[in-house]
């Protein structure tokens, strides 16, 4: 896409699209930038998958210390990865080891369809870090044989037996999260969180039973540990130095003791300290104390994401899954982008929500742009592409939050290639030419607004417990619905181009709208096989709120369905009663999050946000049979390779890209290999 916008074209250019409690993740696109570098994005394709790889700008003015501090992060990542693969299965490590002793002892005829099914499979599981797929949840399928399977095991004296090798083929364990109604979501999800035989009832009866030492300001009970029966009574199994994942976590914490060695400042260095000391004790309190030292710290180049975070791999939203970020910062886009967060208490005093959830004072709101130097864990080889922590609610209310975009991931988004879908799902050349002209710089916006307004906003009433208590398992998808709501309630305001953001807010607006109605209408739908109700939170967010204004919009004919020589259109025909529709549920979200009303949240998903219409989503997926590019994408990450002395001393890190996504997954199992396959 061209943009005209010089200033804003450049500035904006890192943010996009919608977001993943509190990461954001890439929805379908209609259209990418076409204006590819000579820099190759594209690694390989397969299954519904696509691989690509990103590069480090500015690494070169960095100083010789910074590198080492990124290159320190960047091994301390890598180092916890295998805690990722057994928490989302029990029996991926397992599993994961035996395939790639076949892959790479394997010398029997490679050009069979089971052999390249292999290989695919074997892919695909690399790219969810387990058995389960890595958006829907639903077990990936092999398309080979349990007798093939049987044959590569005994061709290359590997073991997978029992359960672990049965599980691949069978109908056991089908879902890694299970976030049915009216079901024991616990006990049907195969998440690794929790023991067999515990059930949902089982874990709000045992935390129930807990208490904060400070009522004001909640503990994250259970984001740490995995919770089991044993000998008849419900015990945390914690992660810690010592404890479980302790063999993973202490080399994790090998290398952030060298970065803490060679940290910007002392506020810097002070929050990796507490960070040590957390994994060292698995002390909740410390983690909270760490968020905050974290929180505070915004000056140097350099920043991270590091340990048990994001809750979307729980169904019930207690426990937090391993992953790493490690950033450096773009001052410059950053700067650019300041005018939201030095705006943010406009946004909140003029926004419609009721004036008891409002914040009186919504502070530190930090929102900067960064460039990936790697990542692991949860968010690898699929990505973010913003990120805003801590996700306690007392945090974000008394010290205020992170927020951030990872502008070379979005870059390598745009540039790796055109998908051309926008001319098939749009209604008319008009809405084309919007999405032309204003659609990348809408979304990315929308993002920012997204991050830096959305999740900022509003309040818990006083006496309410944190929303994954009162909300339960709608908890993630109702605070993204939240948040989206308030970045489209914003998109279409003239307050955006006072600020000189846009130079035309009500173009900028009607083109958020439009590709928000496309998606969640339609766009999105080429994720799911037909049949599937929507259970990923996001995908359920975007259907909810679009479904929601869509049917209270249809009296006054505010979004028209439109049949055209057999297809389906949205076309929005009012901008103004739409941005009042937004408005209005916003401010019911909100009253649902403020005052934790299960059975509200509970009516608006289930209605809305759940169920498919069946013939769009057929009518979708055969109008798509035409574009080639994979739905999902993912990256390898560059490799930091330091050269030393005679000493022994690092003296320069260099940049390299791994030759494959295959070499680079079997170079992580072999040298990142700290976990046990049982543990």
């Amino acid at each position: 896409m061209k943009l005209k916008h010089a200033i804003l074209a450049v500035a904006l250019a890192f943010f996009a699209l919608a977001c993943k409690n509190e990461s954001t993740e890439v929805p379908v696109s209609s259209t990418e930038n076409e204006n590819a570098t000579t820099f190759d994005y594209n690694v390989e394709q397969f299954a519904d998958i696509r691989v690509l790889r990103y590069q480090i700008p500015g690494w070169e003015n960095l100083s010789l210390d910074q590198q080492k501090l990124v290159y320190y992060l960047t091994e301390a990542g890598l180092a916890g990865r295998d805690m990722m693969w057994d928490q989302n299965y029990r029996h991926n490590l397992k599993i994961r080891k035996a395939l790639e002793w076949i892959y790479t002892n394997y010398v029997g005829d490679k050009t069979t369809d089971d052999w390249k099914a292999f290989e695919v499979y074997l892919k695909r599981v690399w790219f969810s870090n387990g058995i389960h797929h890595h958006y829907s949840s639903d077990k990936l399928k092999p398309e080979f044989s349990e007798d093939y399977l049987k044959e590569l095991l005994a061709a290359t004296n590997a073991n997978l037996e029992g359960e672990a090798f049965e599980v691949i083929f069978n109908a056991k364990d089908a879902k890694k999260v299970n976030q049915s109604k009216d079901v024991d979501n616990v006990a049907l999800s195969a998440v690794n969180f929790y023991g067999p035989n515990v059930t949902n009832a089982d874990v709000e009866s045992f935390y129930a039973k807990m208490k904060s030492p400070d009522p004001t300001k909640p503990l994250s009970f259970g984001l740490n540990s995995q919770l089991v029966r044993e000998n008849g009574v419900l015990r945390e199994r914690v992660y810690k130095s010592g404890g479980l994942y302790g063999s993973a976590i202490d080399e994790v914490v090998k290398w952030l003791e060298l970065a803490k060695s060679v940290a910007e400042n002392k506020a810097q260095g002070d929050a990796l300290g507490l960070l040590i000391e957390y994994y060292k004790t698995g002390d909740l309190q410390i983690w909270d104390d760490y968020n905050v030292a974290w929180t505070a710290a915004t000056d140097g180049d350099i920043d991270y994401i590091n340990s048990f975070i994001e809750v979307y791999n729980d169904p019930v939203g207690y426990r937090g899954s391993y992953e790493s970020i490690v950033q450096i910062n773009d001052f410059d886009m950053s700067a650019k982008m300041a005018v939201l967060s030095e705006n943010a208490q406009w946004f909140e005093d003029n926004s419609p929500l009721m004036d008891e959830h409002k914040k009186k004072n919504v502070v530190g709101v930090t929102y900067k742009v960064v460039n990936v130097a790697g990542e692991a864990g949860d968010a690898s080889p699929v990505t973010p592409i913003g990120v805003n922590l801590p996700n306690a609610n007392w945090i974000r209310a008394a010290v205020g939050s992170k927020s951030v975009s990872l502008g070379n991931i979005i870059e390598a988004h745009n540039n790796a290639g055109s998908t051309g879908r926008l001319k098939e799902f749009v209604h008319d050349e008009e809405e084309f030419q919007l999405e032309e002209e204003y659609g990348q710089i809408s979304s990315k916006l929308h993002t920012a607004l997204h991050e830096v307004i959305g999740h900022a906003s509003g309040q818990l009433n006083p006496g309410v417990g944190e929303t994954k208590e009162t909300l339960k398992n709608y908890a993630s998808t109702l605070e993204e619905g939240r948040a989206d709501l308030v970045g489209l309630y914003y998109s279409y305001q003239p307050k955006l181009q006072e600020l000189g953001l846009v130079d035309d807010w009500k173009k900028n607006g009607m083109a958020a709208y439009d590709s928000y109605i496309r998606n969640g209408l339609m766009l999105q739908l080429i994720r799911l096989n037909l049949g599937d109700d929507v259970e990923q939170a996001h995908m359920r967010n975007r259907q909810w709120v679009s479904s929601w204004v869509y049917e209270k919009g249809m009296a006054n004919n505010v979004i028209e369905k439109v049949s055209r020589d057999g297809k389906t259109y949205f076309n929005i025909n009012d901008y103004e009663k739409l941005r009042d529709l937004f408005g209005e549920l916003l401010k019911e979200t909100q009253r649902i999050k403020s005052e934790g009303d299960f059975e509200a949240v509970q009516a608006l998903v289930e209605t809305y946000g759940v169920k498919v219409d069946q013939a769009i989503h057929a009518e979708v997926l055969e109008r798509n049979k035409q574009f080639t590019s994979a739905p999902y994408s993912g990256f390898v990450n560059p490799v930091l390779v330091p050269e030393t002395n005679y000493s022994g001393e690092i003296t320069a890190i260099k940049v390299t890209q791994p030759e494959g996504f295959p070499q680079q997954m079997l170079e992580y199992s072999k040298k990142y290999n700290f976990l046990p396959e049982v543990n």
